[in-house]
This record gives structure tokens, C-alpha cells and sequence, in this order.
């Protein structure tokens, strides 16, 4: 069961008229692989312009930046063995409070995910979200963030590496099943007051599927993309999840020009084409890949 079926609109009730940004979104804190190969897939982060910067004080968890972008990668096994395969296991949304927001979404539906929290964490509330990953909420990210008690810094490494052409956060592409695109809508609208782009506003090089736009204000806006499986492909439920991640770049041919020169390859073929407005990494280790778009806010 995915967290789109746990989610149920209240009903009944009278309507309480909110502001266009409940929560106070304010863009992507982090977002968090998990596997069984921390090493491997910290090569492909590096390569992609990511400097590792702290260490989990008490977990095998490691924070990569580059920028304003924070990526997690949780090596961590709680219960079942993690895959070999990395996975987006998580996505931490800034809000203006967190505890209220977790209280918000789970009067409306969501479901909680309980915290095992040790000595010297933070407990950060999260509910389910697609497949088996998290919604974080995250209110410290000023002057004193969620690093400065859950990470060790790494020695003589700069914790504020700059970005490689100005990459920031855009967004993420999530997979789903047949006709879902109207549930998930519902529950990104309802929950974090997420509205669906006109079908004709597209962005990079893949218009596929339905575009939603985060209620953040404009510096740190950030889209999902919702993508059904292709007419005729077998739709199996336990494939919906957060499948990549897309990087801004008010100069994509730069970037591209600059990833390159580091080792990465862009994919090239008869649909997929590197352009202005887009490029599409290849995929490493049987799953990961970033898209870079056309964003002016780099």
C-alpha cells in the first residue's frame, strides 16, 4: 500500500480558507539515498560536483553538498537489508514549523512515520510518502540547521563547497502506477498546497506526465514531475516511487560542458538530446540519474 491510499481529504467539516503556502514552504532541505554501497555511490555524487562533508555522529549516514544542495546517504540498515540498488528514500521539505506541519498532515490523512531517536538527535517528524520513502519537515535550516547536532563535520574539508555552473534544486521525477496521476495530485495539493502546471508549461527535455509546483516562495521553488507507466506497460504498484533528481542551471550547455569534463555522460539518442533547455545524466549503479534544466534562478 502506497501513501496515496492512506490519504483521505477531510469531508464534512467546515472549510478553514488558508493562505496559498500553509506550511510556510521554503524549498528542499535534503534528499536521502539509501544502500547497501554508500562508497560506490559516493563516487557518482563526486563526480557529479558533490564534496562529502560530515558524518552521522552515531549512524552510517554521510552528507554530501555542493552549494545549497544537501544530499544523505544512508547506509544505515534498520530491519530489512538495504538494496545494493541505490533508492531516494526520503525528500525533507523546510517549513516555516515543523511540529505544526506534522500535525496538519496527519489531520488530514497522512500517516506518521514513527522515530527512533538516540542520544544527542533531533527528532525530525516525518510521514509516508510514496513507496516505502519519507516526507521530512525541517524548521532549522538558518542560523543553527539539523547538521550542527546530528553530524560530525570532516576534518579540513570546506562545508560550504560551491556549486559546479550554479546547480541548485529543481525538483524530483516520481514514478507511479495507471491513473494515479488524479491521486497523487490530491494528495500533494491537499497536504502540502502543491498546484498542477497547465499541461503545456514544461520544463527540460522530458514533457512527460504532469508537472506539480511547490507553494514556495520563488527563490526556492521546486516542481515533481508525476509519470504513469508508457500505454501498454504492465502497471505494478510497488514500482511507484521517487525515481530522480533534477538540478536547475541557468546555462545547461555550460554545466554539461563542466560535468563532462569531470566524467559524466549524458545520454544521446533519437528522443533524449542535450540541449538549452535540458540533459539527462546516464544512469549509474542500476538507478540513479539527475537531470539538469533550464532554471534562471542559477
Amino acid at each position: 500500500m502506497t501513501a496515496v491510499n492512506q490519504f483521505t481529504p477531510s469531508t464534512g467539516r467546515e472549510q478553514i480558507v488558508e493562505g496559498d503556502n500553509p506550511l510556510g514552504l521554503d524549498g528542499i532541505e535534503f534528499i536521502e539515498y539509501a544502500t547497501a554501497k554508500p562508497q560506490a555511490l559516493g563516487q557518482v555524487l563526486e563526480t557529479m560536483g558533490f564534496k562529502p562533508v560530515a558524518r552521522h555522529r552515531s549512524r552510517e549516514v554521510l552528507l554530501y553538498r555542493q552549494g545549497g544542495i544537501n544530499i544523505i546517504v544512508n547506509a544505515h540498515a534498520k530491519g530489512a537489508p538495504l538494496s545494493d540498488k541505490p533508492l531516494i528514500s526520503a525528500i525533507a521539505l523546510r517549513v516555516r514549523d515543523a511540529a505544526t506541519a506534522y500535525r496538519r498532515a496527519l489531520d488530514l490523512g497522512a500517516w506518521g512515520v514513527p522515530t527512533q531517536v538516540e542520544v544527542m538527535e533531533l527528532n525530525i517528524p516525518a510521514i509516508h510518502g510514496v513507496g516505502t520513502s519519507r516526507i521530512y519537515f525541517v524548521d532549522r535550516h538558518k542560523q543553527f540547521s539539523i547538521y550542527d547536532v546530528d553530524f560530525t563535520p570532516i576534518p579540513g574539508v570546506d562545508q560550504h563547497p560551491p556549486a559546479s555552473a550554479g546547480l541548485h534544486f529543481f525538483g524530483v521525477v516520481q514514478y507511479i502506477g495507471n491513473e494515479r496521476t488524479e491521486d497523487w495530485t490530491e494528495f500533494y495539493r491537499e497536504l502540502l498546497g502543491f498546484s498542477q502546471l497547465p499541461v503545456e508549461q514544461r520544463f527540460g527535455i522530458l514533457p512527460k506526465g504532469h508537472i506539480l509546483r511547490s507553494p514556495c516562495p520563488p527563490a526556492s521553488r521546486f516542481y515533481i514531475q508525476l509519470i504513469e507507466p508508457e500505454a501498454g506497460v504492465l502497471d505494478v504498484e510497488d514500482d511507484e516511487g521517487l525515481h530522480r533528481i533534477g538540478l536547475g542551471s541557468a546555462d545547461v550547455l555550460a554545466t554539461v560542458a563542466e560535468l563532462s569534463q569531470r566524467g559524466v555522460e549524458f545520454v544521446a539518442s533519437q528522443s533524449v538530446q542535450t540541449s538549452a533547455r535540458g540533459a539527462l545524466s546516464k544512469t549509474w549503479l542500476g538507478g540513479v540519474s539527475f537531470e539538469i534544466v533550464h532554471d534562471e534562478r542559477g
